[in-house]
């Protein structure tokens, strides 16, 4: 078992959940039951598969809630994507949020890589 608290990639899960709570704040009222709901479902959805996965009794467990949370990084980098296509975010916020969702994927990716599967 893992204390997810102390988990580098629990805490950049959580930092980004903040940051799309801000970012989704000052989307138009007719996307609040739409991008809004999606993107905020999807980023808190990232550490919370990370926190009870870390419940699980054995790694392979625990890498099933991985490759959701994983699963829901690129979902939620591709509501990014459409929410900048749709100018609701600065090209700079964009890349910004971007490069913190690539970070986080990749950190997803490597620390399953060294559970013992």
């Amino acid at each position: 078992m893992h204390n997810f608290k102390k988990l580098k990639i629990w805490q950049e899960g959580i930092s980004l959940v903040k940051d799309n709570y801000k970012l989704t704040r000052t989307f138009p009222d007719f996307e609040r039951f739409v991008l809004v709901s999606q993107m905020n479902r999807c980023a808190i959805s990232i550490p919370s598969n990370i926190s009870e996965g870390s419940s699980k009794s054995t790694d392979k467990h625990f890498n099933k809630y991985l490759e959701d949370s994983l699963g829901s990084a690129f979902e939620w980098e591709t509501q990014l994507i459409v929410a900048f296509n749709e100018n609701y975010l600065s090209e700079e916020k964009f890349k910004e949020l971007e490069q913190k969702i690539t970070h986080i994927q990749k950190m997803i990716s490597r620390f399953q890589s060294g559970l013992n599967l």
